[in-house]
């Protein structure tokens, strides 16, 4: 029965996810307001469920109204600010609470009515209404810190793992799901004497929830084709003034300093990006290195085979070197067929064998059109022995590669060491 309970509450998983995927993907047909309001109905249910309603599985004692319906919600309260953003996210949020304190306010004066049993068998249970408000009410106040934090969390891992929405979901959900459950349990604890073990099996619940709708969230966002819709202009003046497009914009920042051919940072990034992290490096005491890289025989490439071969094969570099520099490196285009990598923390032995690698991968990765390896050479300059300043080190840079192609191409040049072709 155990495992019939838990493939059953993945199936309600499932059903909830696509249901509301579903509304959310039609908002610019029917309205985004048709989700809000789902979120909002969904609310009581929840609380309901998570007050009363316990199943046991393999691993625990839990409540599909925490485990799958207020993890759910929350999980799409973030899906919503990816798709739209913050001002829209705070409507569903806002609005709970003030129905929630509505309720609550309002079961105040209803205690006083004088009641009749007009329908036999059945008298009103105003102590369960005054107690299911409570509870709505902390869920929600919980629900807004957690909608908060889920959203910071998600565009600060986001420096880190842009490319993997998933983990960046997963990642953000088991977090903040945790707290939530510390929280709602201490409510349930003290309102209920609810025992420790529904907190362990909720607990366990909600992270495997965080990955089922981490995965869900994911592969809807890969197969959607729908157009971010435009941004509300209002003002706001509360938390969610801070996020509203906040990545957005920065991803708006970092297309607009890229290079429209080879998609790398342009030069128009390379000063500010460059005294960053030149500046922390001094401060830090760490060392820095830049090289400088020049496709061999580029002329020849354009003049054989046509510009637009040319332009291929300084995308395939640029592809090549980013696939190849660290995380945290820096790829610039500097000009023409010449790009630079700003290396913090990088010793000048350990420049030497990055360039080196850069170097051999170009030669066994890449190929002209008759065939024949594209090559490079580079110039390696190390901070702070050959300058501090980005200009010193392009400069130390800029002859090291010189001296690099008068050398025979193909090589690596840093302080007087020269490494020949393999060729």
């Amino acid at each position: 029965m155990q495992i019939e309970n838990l493939v059953l509450l993945m199936v309600e998983a499932v059903f909830y996810f696509v249901f509301m995927a579903a509304i959310l993907h039609m908002r610019h047909r029917i309205g985004i307001g048709v989700f809000v309001a789902t979120l909002g109905v969904m609310h009581f249910l929840e609380t309901y469920l998570a007050a009363v309603f316990y199943i046991q599985l393999p691993f625990g004692v839990i409540s599909p109204g925490s485990s799958v319906l207020f993890s759910g919600k929350l999980m799409l309260i973030l899906l919503l600010y990816v798709k739209e953003d913050a001002a829209v996210v705070r409507a569903p949020i806002y609005g709970l609470l003030a129905g929630n304190f509505l309720t609550v306010g309002l079961s105040q004066f209803l205690r006083h009515h004088e009641t009749i049993g007009a329908v036999p068998g059945r008298l009103a249970d105003l102590a369960f209404v005054d107690e299911m408000g409570w509870l709505m009410l902390w869920g929600t106040v919980l629900l807004y810190i957690d909608s908060i934090a889920i959203i910071l969390l998600y565009e600060r891992l986001g420096r880190r793992l842009r490319g993997n929405m998933a983990a960046r979901f997963l990642l953000s959900g088991v977090a903040v799901l945790t707290f939530d459950q510390i929280g709602f349990y201490t409510a349930l604890h003290l309102i209920n004497g609810v025992s420790l073990k529904v907190f362990w099996g909720g607990w366990i619940a909600k992270m495997l929830a965080a990955v089922l709708f981490a995965v869900m969230i994911s592969t809807y966002l890969r197969f959607s084709r729908l157009s971010p819709a435009e941004a509300s202009a209002r003002p706001i003046a509360d938390i969610f003034n801070d996020l509203t497009f906040r990545e957005r914009y920065e991803d708006l920042l970092d297309r607009s300093g890229r290079d429209a051919l080879t998609g790398v940072l342009d030069r128009s990034r390379l000063e500010t990006e460059a005294e960053r992290v030149l500046t922390a490096a001094r401060t830090a005491g760490r060392p820095v290195a830049l090289l400088m890289v020049d496709a061999d025989d580029f002329k020849e490439v354009n003049d054989r085979f046509g510009h637009l071969a040319g332009d291929t094969a300084l995308r395939q570099i640029a592809d090549c070197l980013a696939k190849t520099v660290r995380e945290q490196d820096l790829l610039f285009r500097f000009g023409g067929e010449e790009f630079l990598i700003l290396c913090d923390n990088l010793s000048p032995e350990a420049a030497f064998a990055r360039a080196e690698v850069l170097r051999q991968t170009v030669a066994d990765a890449l190929r002209r059109p008759d065939g024949l390896p594209i090559t490079v050479s580079i110039g390696v300059a190390a901070g702070p022995a050959d300058g501090k300043a980005l200009a010193d080190l392009i400069a130390v840079a800029d002859a090291r590669l010189y001296r690099a192609k008068k050398g025979g191409r193909n090589r690596v040049v840093a302080a007087d060491e020269i490494l020949p072709s393999a060729l």
